[in-house]
């Protein structure tokens, strides 16, 4: 039975034991087991790396509705001192997504039951924080045999009440990408500068400069971030630094601004490497495509959620990644925003959700899969 404490239950479970991208076999076996528990009749369960698709035959079977959900937790010590706090060190489900597993659970659970009109199928998928699940899954043998016509996912909101939905027609994510940037000069004595290549002034003079790119390379009625989270140099105070290393992120509303950026980071790591007489490795580690929402399936979601009495309001923009915006540009989809009311945000190490979200999103998802035509 499907109702407010058995999903507090499945939620807790699973928030005690997250796991980073590719590595969910706990969270897979879970999963697994609560899903062959269901009533078999009418779904086919198949796995995919450490990903499920769940596929549920439909009344009349004339159009399969995708729902995607993600599996995989952050590398973050967590601090809320609940009593069902992470089982795993320095792990933590900080983005919510022991919240979407559950709210997948919970209408699955009730199509199994009682199936829709149309096919279904559930996407459980593995790495969405990385380094990416969604596009190898888009390709794997499943995905094609059960391929949507339609398809749908969700995020958490901490700053929107419980009972408030939002999304929006149109761009809704931006397209992100990570960076790693390696600088590798000649270390010495602190004491002999001149016979050294600084790998600290080299990296903080390429800092600086990056955000002349946004500010001077991109058109500004487009929008474009860098962000610099993270810096590494040398060993210790009277060493000058052989080697440094920069970690960031490009986010961007458009594909051609991030190729822009792109372009110009790479031009200007190649003056700091003449300039600074030193060489610099550049990786753009995961790619994540920006997400666009349907513009007719948001417009019949909006009548959805008024219709089941919560509150539907107009999502902003965001500069939020999302590896949805794949399946999205390959399959008419959308994402929506689940208020969750937590004071601590997203990525957070105090991030507390409140679980009376959780029949109201399963309430929303399941009502919008039975009415699509």
């Amino acid at each position: 039975m499907v109702n407010q404490e058995s999903l507090q239950a499945i939620r807790r479970d699973l928030h005690r034991i997250p796991e980073l991208g590719f590595q969910e076999l706990k969270t897979q076996r879970y999963l697994l087991d609560y899903i062959r528990n269901l009533p078999q009749e009418n779904i086919t369960i198949s796995t995919w790396r450490t990903g499920i698709f769940v596929f549920v035959n439909g009344e009349k079977g004339s159009k399969t509705i995708g729902y995607r959900t993600d599996i995989d937790g952050l590398p973050l010590q967590e601090e809320t001192g609940l009593p069902f706090s992470s089982e795993h060190e320095g792990r933590m489900h900080a983005c919510g997504h022991d919240f979407h597993m559950t709210i997948a659970l919970g209408a699955l659970s009730k199509l199994a039951e009682q199936p829709a009109d149309h096919n279904v199928v559930f996407l459980f998928q593995p790495a969405e924080e990385g380094p990416g699940g969604a596009e190898p899954m888009l390709q794997s043998e499943t995905m094609k045999a059960w391929w949507p016509d339609v398809i749908f996912a969700h995020h958490i909101a901490p700053e929107l009440p419980v009972g408030t939905i939002t999304s929006k027609p149109g761009l809704l994510f931006a397209n992100t990408s990570e960076l790693f940037i390696d600088f590798e000069g000649t270390g010495g004595h602190a004491a002999y500068p001149h016979r050294t290549k600084d790998m600290v002034v080299a990296a903080s003079s390429f800092i600086v400069q990056l955000q002349q790119i946004v500010a001077r390379r991109v058109d500004p009625l487009d929008s474009a971030v860098i962000s610099v989270g993270k810096m590494e140099s040398g060993t210790v105070q009277n060493i000058i630094a052989q080697k440094a290393r920069v970690e960031g992120t490009i986010r961007t509303l458009s594909p051609a601004s991030m190729s822009i950026v792109k372009e110009e980071i790479e031009k200007l790591a190649r003056g700091c490497e003449i300039s600074n007489d030193c060489s610099i490795t550049i990786d753009y580690g995961a790619n994540y495509h920006q997400v666009t929402n349907d513009e007719g399936l948001v417009a019949s979601f909006k009548e959805v959620v008024e219709q089941c009495g919560y509150t539907y309001e107009e999502a902003p923009m965001a500069m939020t990644g999302e590896d949805f915006g794949y399946m999205a540009k390959e399959i008419p989809g959308f994402m929506f925003w689940l208020g969750v009311d937590s004071q601590a945000g997203l990525h957070q190490s105090k991030l507390d959700p409140k679980e009376d979200s959780l029949p109201i999103a399963v309430d929303v998802v399941e009502s919008f899969i039975r009415t699509l035509t």
